[in-house]
């Protein structure tokens, strides 16, 4: 039976873009991208988790690098946002009751700022008109009134209770002590001697009046208090009507402006309140006295910070909601922080003025984007950001005080209510991780982006290609693309996800090509970027990275690596691998080898036993024995022992892509057929010998292209692939010649009989009726081979158990029902 019919033609080995499908000359014909290239499922759940406004349902998109993640939602939401309201502006003023919590009020976007303003011109008016108040003749004649009618009735009382202190022989005199009741004689005051040589009777008559005196002193001394604060409260009250006539005067516009907003209203009533609580600090303030003489110290100013406004959000130019995105979501970049200032001594000082806010603050009413990575790396942010979410409001708290033994004093500003649509971004690893470990996440992110790293490929999206190519080179004013160079880029794009019906959208890595491409055509001096200039880019990009890759095609050159590439040999074939070196991949061949003998150790897998063998590699040499016996075992058990190895080999080997090698090595051995060394073999194999698709085709074919290149080509040399893997084709241009020459070849199969006849160039063999293979074929040589070997096995335990009896020993097992291990 001809292989022939297996080859694949030229046509199958990569899908070629046609130029002649694209109507313009130049992308400069075209216009902008506007959406997104694909990824419908993506642009589906990101309108649905922007438009549903319950709590918890924020989005994380999911997906690779370079996926267009970032770009897509920015582009979304910048067009939805300005459709949308304006969040209000928030200000934080200081508390007069209690400064340490600020409070926060929400206003009207634009009118925060135009109430920092206004209370500025307040404060200056006001510290330009108090102090001509209180300056005013009218102001101290008042004042004068009232402390001049306080001393008027201090005298009369004082007055009256003397006159009637010296018609009972009394005098009210001023003593250390205070004001006494002193007993006279002839105006004078009696001397100890002469009081204590008065009668008894007489002393007892002068320590009753005196105490009667004293009695109406204290009287005297309790009606002084209670005028003195009445002059007290007069005098408050005097100062309390100057406020409000000026301060009032002021203020009162403002109630009317800011009348719909009560907190606002509430806030200006208490301002004006400490203004007359504290008239005495919009005085001019008198020099301070230096205790050096000669020095003159500053003059201190009482500060009127309090009265300021701290625009916290500011939306007075907003279009819309807001859409920040925080490239560095620590701790403070987010929920905002409060700053110090160091004095002399190393105090720091604080206050409602210095409180700054964060990426929060700024989205409230719109939508953040945080990195999930970036957010789950800086300390507390994660933490703090659930927090949020299931608070509904920002909180100023410092994160590093519940470890504290200490507690330190600091400002806690009122909360502000949080309303933010909160997308984080982040690769699909980051995303299982947080669902099934992070149980709030399930609560606080129920809306999954999924963005897919390849697209189907239709003609619509071949289109928007040629349109995203257009998009970059304009805003990066980079050279245009003739029909032939967006072809050359779309091949590329299909290269990428190695499939023919797919193209790639990790535009990062597009994007980099378009500018790579646009730099060669400008070294060569044109003004349109064409085909040519995109392979000259890709062979570039290849050959920056691929040091390693010549490194290794020199060992094979120089045979260090023995790999052959004609001829034949039992139990040898080439396989093939794939290697990847940071952001360089390529192929390489390996050769593997089999040996088979008398026993029932069954498959031995060298790079198993030496540990250097992963647990996909050993299944798929574990399936070799189930087919071994599915196929050959039905009219006798298996015994034998095989050893498999993958030569040269120093490093792990996993993946299941070379057990059809490894099977048809097997054969090889077993049947005495030679297998043709210039065919390198990939592909897995199920149980029942169907070949089973493998990644890196592209790779693995041209790895072993470039030694049989460098060996020489002959004609008969090639690769053989599943069949299954034909769709996934984009081999290089030079490969695609080599095969159109007949210089090189590529086979499809999809059974192990398919493969065997291939490689060794003697049909496989079907199963007849009578449970025999057709003499000469594959099968029947390894199914001879195998019963050879039960045979010779059964003649040795037969020698064995007759030495053991004529030895008067134990027999020996019998082998025939022994199974491969």
């Amino acid at each position: 039976m001809s292989t022939d019919r297996l080859k694949l033609p030229v046509e199958k080995l990569r899908w070629t873009c046609d130029p002649d499908q694209f109507e313009f000359t130049t992308t400069e014909d075209l216009p902008e991208l506007e959406g997104t290239l694909g990824q419908a499922r993506a642009l589906a759940s990101i309108d649905f988790g922007l438009g549903i406004r319950e709590s918890g349902f924020n989005l994380f998109l999911a997906g690779e690098p370079g996926t267009g993640r970032s770009s897509t939602v920015k582009n979304i939401l910048k067009k939805r946002a300005k459709e949308e309201p304006t969040p209000s502006d928030w200000v934080y003023v200081n508390n007069f009751k209690t400064p340490d919590l600020p409070i926060a009020l929400a206003l009207p976007a634009g009118k925060g700022s135009e109430l920092e303003q206004d209370m500025r011109e307040l404060i200056s008016a006001v510290r330009s008109v108090i102090p001509k108040a209180l300056d005013s003749k009218e102001y101290e004649t008042n004042k004068a009134t009232i402390v001049e009618s306080y001393q008027e009735h201090n005298n009369e009382l004082f007055s009256a209770l003397e006159t009637e202190a010296q018609d009972q022989g009394f005098a009210l005199q001023r003593t250390v002590s205070g004001l006494v009741m002193v007993p006279q004689k002839e105006d004078r005051n009696f001397t100890q001697e002469e009081y204590e040589a008065l009668p008894e009777e007489e002393k007892e008559r002068i320590s009753k009046i005196g105490q009667e005196l004293t009695d109406k002193l204290n009287d005297v001394l309790r009606q002084v208090r209670e005028n003195e604060k009445q002059t007290k409260d007069a005098l408050a009250q005097l100062d309390r009507d100057l406020g409000n006539a000026t301060v009032g005067h002021h203020l009162d516009p403002l109630r009317e402006k800011y009348g719909d907003n009560p907190t606002v209203v509430e806030y200006l009533n208490t301002v004006q309140e400490d203004i007359i609580a504290n008239l005495e600090d919009f005085k001019p303030q008198q020099p301070v006295q230096s205790p050096i003489p000669g020095l003159k110290l500053p003059r201190q100013e009482p500060s009127f910070e309090r009265y300021q406004v701290n625009v916290f959000v500011d939306n007075h130019d907003a279009e819309g909601a807001p859409v920040v995105f925080e490239p560095n979501p620590t701790y403070s970049n987010l929920f905002g922080r409060t700053e110090h200032i160091m004095q002399m001594g190393g105090t720091a000082t604080t206050n409602f003025t210095m409180i700054k806010p964060g990426a929060l603050h700024k989205a409230n009413g719109g939508y953040l984007i945080v990195d999930a990575r970036e957010v789950l790396v800086n300390p507390y942010s994660w933490d703090a950001l659930k927090r949020c979410i299931r608070s509904a409001e920002i909180k100023f708290e410092d994160p590093l005080e519940q470890y504290r033994f200490i507690t330190i004093v600091s400002m806690k500003p009122e909360a502000i209510p949080l309303q933010a649509k909160i997308i984080m971004i982040g690769s699909p690893w980051i995303y299982y991780l947080l669902f099934h470990l992070e149980p709030d996440y399930r609560k606080f992110f129920k809306v999954k982006a999924d963005f897919d790293s390849r697209i189907a490929r239709t003609s619509e999206v071949i289109k928007d290609y040629a349109l995203f190519v257009a998009t970059h080179c304009k805003n990066e004013k980079l050279l245009p693309f003739d029909r032939s160079g967006v072809a050359g880029l779309i091949e590329y794009s299909a290269r990428l996800v190695e499939d023919q019906n797919k193209l790639s959208s990790q535009f990062m890595e597009i994007a980099d090509l378009i500018r790579e491409a646009s730099y060669w055509a400008g070294k060569d001096g044109s003004q349109v970027v064409d085909h040519d200039h995109v392979t000259r880019a890709i062979e570039q990009k290849i050959y920056r990275s691929n040091r390693i890759e010549e490194r290794m095609q020199e060992l094979f050159d120089d045979g260090t690596i023995m790999v052959d590439t004609d001829g034949a040999a039992v139990g040898q074939i080439n396989g093939l691998a794939v290697m990847t070196v940071g952001d360089h991949t390529f192929g390489r061949p390996s050769r593997v080898t089999s040996r088979v003998w008398l026993g029932r150790a069954g498959m031995v897998n060298i790079e198993r036993e030496v540990k250097l063998s992963g647990p996909i590699h050993d299944k798929g040499v574990l399936i070799l024995t189930g087919y071994l016996g599915g196929k050959f075992a039905h009219d006798k058990p298996l015994s034998f022992s095989a050893s498999i190895c993958f030569e040269q080999n120093y490093e792990g080997v996993e993946g299941d892509s070379a057990s059809s090698t490894e099977l048809y090595c097997l054969l090889s051995a077993f049947s005495g057929l030679p297998v043709r060394q210039g065919i390198a073999v990939t592909g897995s194999v199920n149980q029942h010998g169907m070949v089973q698709p493998i990644g890196g085709v592209n790779y693995k074919i041209e790895g072993f292209y470039a030694v049989c290149k460098s060996r020489g080509l002959t004609g008969d040399q090639g690769v053989m692939i599943p069949a299954s893997n034909e769709r996934h084709l984009m081999l290089s241009d030079e490969v695609v010649q080599a095969v159109r020459e007949g210089k090189f070849h590529i086979w499809s199969v999809s059974t192990i009989d398919e493969g065997i006849e291939i490689l060794t160039g003697v049909p496989a063999g079907a199963l007849q009726e009578d449970g025999s293979y057709p003499e000469g074929t594959v099968n029947f040589l390894v199914d001879r081979r195998l019963r050879e070997m039960i045979e010779s096995m059964k003649k040795f335990g037969s020698s064995g158990e007759k030495d053991e009896k004529k030895n008067g020993g134990t027999p020996a097992p019998a082998l025939e029902g022994g199974q491969p291990s």
